[in-house]
């Protein structure tokens, strides 16, 4: 595919991104509505968080053969009926009855989503000429960072005004508009009918990530490595990425190219992307319950102080590509995290009392320290990377990013959990006749624990403080996670240089297939 121009360029770069943006949306526009699903469904809070991980771990299995399949099949083909595939999935999810079929049909959605983000990158690169690569990356740094953020605004309103069969449902028109889009103006590639696929090492991976993440989700429920259950899944999770990793280093053509990895800034890119997935999807997937049970906002309300991020994201991709013709790359990532971990750290210290104006000014804090890391993520992970491995680069980084951002809900709900409990038990224990300041008059005429109102008003407010606690802890966590990443910002080679080669626009026109300005 070479490079376009004019109006046929800027419908294949809103279908594309449309299609990315569906996908990378459905990730978290159920956050906010689950809920509702849990209250309709009769689920615990392990069982309904099942309605994120199947969707991301099934993204991120399918992710791996998407190099292949593209040049096995043609990009265009593979394209287009992923999208339709996927829109069809939508509808399926909308119209579940119970949450095995939700989760079964979250399950299709993601395998067929998988595809659409690595394409939409490797189509965003190819219909791009050398010196616009910034934009178009920044471009489509916009879609996959605004598609997390504004799915809990999108789900909020639509389970509020509506149910939340719609979070799923609303994908039906754009799905359309993009696969029509595609199918009309978008070229196709040359298939190779004769590649082969490593089907064994794709196996092996696919059944070591799926028992890893099945381990991570089942683990606080079933008393981690208490359980034979938890140990058996940990055990088949560690025999597959050996045989996978193993097994990838020995045969002549595995399914992901290994090549790919000498690029250093590639590499160093995958760390950072891993890193802030954890973060991004952590804290998304903790936000919403926090301001809907701590700080007992409507769920609309919630989306909308959520939308923060958004607004932040917006500014920081708007800025960051000019900045990065006057400063190196891995400071601008190093900034990114430090200002990241700040953020998480002003969050640890949210209460059932803070403000929706401080949580809004932190969301826009955070959001622009996000689109900081994530533009400057992909501009590094792509500014050197031959265009030969371009498509198997933008598969692996999906992969990172999927395969990171389940684990880490997983972690942060783990966590959650447990810190809740073992705050409530520690709290619990102040809760006795001795303590003298439960029998003062003014706490006994709210708290009287000789009355079964008292007692649950006690139980409740026990609650409240252990969830606050639980939160800011977790919080904490995921903060000194980011700040670990930062080493890795000295691996990422000098690329300023580099980045304004490319950026200039070559002395004749004819060199990018655009006409001369």
């Amino acid at each position: 595919m070479s490079a376009m121009a004019g109006p046929r360029r800027l419908i294949v770069t809103v279908c594309a991104m449309s299609a990315s943006v569906m996908q990378t949306l459905d990730s978290t526009i159920a956050n906010v509505a689950l809920p509702n699903m849990q209250g309709s469904m009769s689920a615990s809070l392990d069982q309904i968080n099942w309605v994120l991980t199947s969707y991301i771990v099934s993204a991120a299995i399918m992710t791996a053969p998407v190099g292949w399949l593209a040049q096995r099949f043609g990009r265009k083909r593979l394209f287009v009926f992923w999208t339709v595939s996927f829109t069809l999935a939508s509808v399926l999810c909308g119209l579940a009855q119970n949450l095995t079929q939700l989760v079964g049909f979250r399950i299709l959605q993601g395998c067929f989503g998988a595809a659409l983000i690595p394409l939409a990158q490797s189509v965003m690169i190819d219909i791009y000429p050398p010196h616009e690569q910034p934009k178009a990356q920044s471009i489509f740094g916009m879609g996959i960072m605004l598609g997390p953020i504004m799915g809990p605004t999108l789900g909020a309103w639509l389970t509020d005004n509506y149910s939340w069969h719609w979070v799923f449902l609303i994908n039906l028109p754009f799905g359309i508009i993009a696969a029509t889009g595609l199918a009309v103006f978008m070229d196709e590639t040359k298939p190779n009918p004769n590649l082969k696929f490593d089907w064994f090492g794709f196996a092996a991976l696919g059944i070591g990530i799926g028992a890893l993440q099945l381990a991570l989700d089942r683990g606080e429920q079933a008393g981690w490595f208490e359980s034979y259950e938890i140990i058996a899944e940990f055990i088949i999770a560690a025999f597959g990425i050996y045989y996978f990793l193993a097994h990838s280093l020995t045969t002549k053509e595995p399914f992901i190219r290994f090549e790919i990895f000498r690029d250093r800034n590639f590499a160093s890119a995958c760390i950072f992307m891993a890193v802030m997935a954890v973060v991004l999807f952590g804290t998304m997937a903790l936000v919403s319950p926090f301001l809907q049970q701590v700080g007992g906002y409507p769920v609309q309300s919630a989306g909308m102080v959520l939308s923060s991020r958004g607004v932040g994201t917006f500014f920081a991709m708007m800025s960051v590509r000019s900045l990065m013709f006057y400063v190196e790359a891995r400071m601008m990532l190093m900034v990114g995290l430090v200002m990241t971990a700040v953020s998480l750290f002003m969050m640890s210290g949210f209460t059932n009392d803070t403000s929706a104006s401080w949580i809004f000014t932190v969301g826009a804090f955070q959001g622009f320290a996000f689109g900081v890391v994530f533009v400057s993520t992909n501009t590094v992970a792509f500014l050197t990377l031959p265009p030969s491995l371009r498509t198997y680069g933008a598969s692996f980084q999906t992969l990172v990013r999927n395969t990171s951002s389940s684990f880490g809900i997983s972690i942060v709900i783990s966590q959650l959990t447990q810190e809740t409990h073992r705050a409530h038990a520690h709290l619990s224990e102040y809760i006795t006749p001795f303590n003298d300041a439960l029998k003062m008059p003014s706490v006994t005429q709210y708290l009287n624990l000789n009355t079964d109102a008292g007692r649950a008003l006690t139980d409740s407010i026990l609650n409240l403080q252990a969830l606050v606690i639980g939160y800011g802890y977790v919080f904490s966590l995921v903060m000194i996670f980011a700040i670990c990443a930062l080493p890795a910002c000295f691996v990422v080679g000098k690329t300023r240089a580099t980045f304004v080669a490319k950026t200039a626009r070559p002395p004749d026109s004819k060199l990018t297939g655009e006409p001369a300005e």
